[in-house]
């Protein structure tokens, strides 16, 4: 039998941030009908995460890879999420995948979704981007973002300048306006975003003077492929946590 996958997604009161994460899980399913798939929820939806973990293991489930539906390794990465998976039924042999960023893949699915919202690869050389984090006081993650975008620069866009929509600088409008300066004949915003949200939207409000707005990821095909990619590197790794005797 193969681990089960547990996808767990931060979760949000927004109703459309559920609904893409579903939308994803179902993508995930259909190019892995061999791999069991399920979902849990950190806050604010259900099922959580704890409940999901419980109702496998009454079920006689035995093999879990827990993959963090996350861009970056910040703080419910190494944190939150290995606190949960430290409470699960301790019959449980539990596997923590690592999250889904960087991969090239990731890459590619920006730039489906700015092509999507009107760009075309002629567009590239004359075309910045500002890559649209959410964010976050985890210095690592935002060294990541700053990496991503120069990687992505060497791709063939203009330019490409990381921004943020909480807790680091710059905010989207401000890197708008800096790629203005430096003449791009265009401006697009890619959201480093898997769903929608509170601070999708502020990162939506940041791109009023864009020429592009992108999508979020969502259930992009090489966002899927990267969860299976993450969940096949660890179910052929050791356990997170052997099965402790009662």
């Amino acid at each position: 039998m193969k681990p089960v996958l547990l996808v767990i997604a931060h979760g949000s009161r927004d109703p459309r941030h559920a609904a893409t994460v579903h939308a994803l899980v179902r993508r995930v399913r259909s190019l892995r009908p061999d791999v069991r798939v399920e979902t849990g929820f950190l806050d604010f939806n259900i099922p959580s995460v704890q409940g999901v973990l419980e109702s496998l293991a009454a079920e006689g489930v035995r093999d879990v890879v827990a993959l963090p539906l996350l861009l970056t390794r910040a703080f419910h990465a190494k944190a939150d999420i290995p606190a949960v998976l430290r409470d699960a039924p301790r019959q449980l042999r539990i596997r923590q995948a690592e999250v889904l960023g960087p991969s090239p893949l990731l890459l590619s699915a920006l730039e489906r979704r700015l092509y999507e919202a009107g760009l075309t690869p002629a567009d590239k050389s004359s075309t910045g981007i500002v890559l649209a984090s959410a964010g976050s006081t985890d210095p690592e993650a935002i060294a990541v973002i700053a990496d991503i975008a120069r990687e992505w620069r060497h791709t063939g866009w203009c330019a490409v300048r990381p921004a943020f929509a909480s807790a680091a600088l710059p905010r989207t409008e401000d890197a708008v306006r800096e790629l203005r300066a430096l003449g791009c004949a265009k401006v697009a915003v890619a959201p480093y975003v898997l769903a929608p949200g509170f601070l999708p939207d502020r990162i939506a409000r940041g791109a009023a003077e864009a020429d592009v707005l992108a999508g979020v990821l969502g259930p992009a095909p090489e966002v899927a492929r990267v969860l299976l990619l993450r969940y096949d590197a660890a179910a052929a790794r050791g356990l997170l946590r052997l099965t402790v005797s009662a």
